[in-house]
């Protein structure tokens, strides 16, 4: 009588003759894919990084001013922005990389004097961005503060002002540029990198 055989088709396909694995084409090929996913992927999930976080800091600062614009209207008193490092006192620096405050300045004296309350505290950035005034107000006032009075009017430093931030890494590249222009009646405009700023006719660089 004729036996069937007792190996079962699983077993048969299991033995070691007959595994199958990458061939050296199949592997050059896989490799060439990812590094053209790669190619092109690196640099887009890269642009979404720098863009996500230049964004937020830029909005930040924007946030900030139109607050310091509205109470300074609400409260009929002058109401100021300026760059700080403490978190409590302004430090008069240019930069406002290591954060800035918002207070209410009292007696208009453009200065943070004693008892003028702190209403907003912005906390320094960490990812090493650069974020400073870049231009000089035709007054020659310091950059590093301005002021809006009762009226919402930009009194302090005076004419059209310029903040400008770029973020670390970037290289030479300008693409992730922002340019924060201010204007004397409180309009906020910000512009990217290598478009030109209307207040300095110059390039967002």
């Amino acid at each position: 009588m004729h036996m069937a055989s007792l190996t079962s088709p699983r077993s048969r396909q299991a033995a070691p003759g007959l595994t199958r694995g990458f061939t050296l084409l199949e592997l050059l090929v896989t490799m060439a894919i990812l590094a053209i996913v790669l190619a092109i992927g690196v640099p887009s999930f890269r642009y979404i990084i720098y863009s996500s976080r230049i964004s937020n800091e830029v909005n930040a600062l924007v946030g900030s001013l139109q607050y310091a614009r509205g109470e300074a209207i609400k409260r009929g008193q002058s109401v100021a922005v300026c760059a700080s490092s403490d978190g409590a006192t302004c430090s008069g620096a240019t930069s406002w990389v290591n954060g800035w405050l918002v207070f209410v300045d009292v007696n208009g004296s453009t200065t943070q004097d004693t008892g003028e309350p702190v209403i907003q505290v912005q906390a320094a950035y960490s990812g090493g961005d650069s974020f400073s005034t870049s231009t000089t107000p035709p007054n020659g006032s310091n950059n590093g503060m301005f002021v809006y009075n009762r009226e919402g009017l930009l009194t302090y430093p005076g004419g059209n002002s310029v903040v400008t931030l770029k973020p670390a890494n970037a290289g030479t590249s300008t693409n992730w540029t922002r340019c924060l222009q201010i204007s004397r009646l409180g309009q906020l405009t910000i512009f990217t990198g290598g478009q030109t700023v209307t207040a300095t006719n110059s390039t967002c660089q």
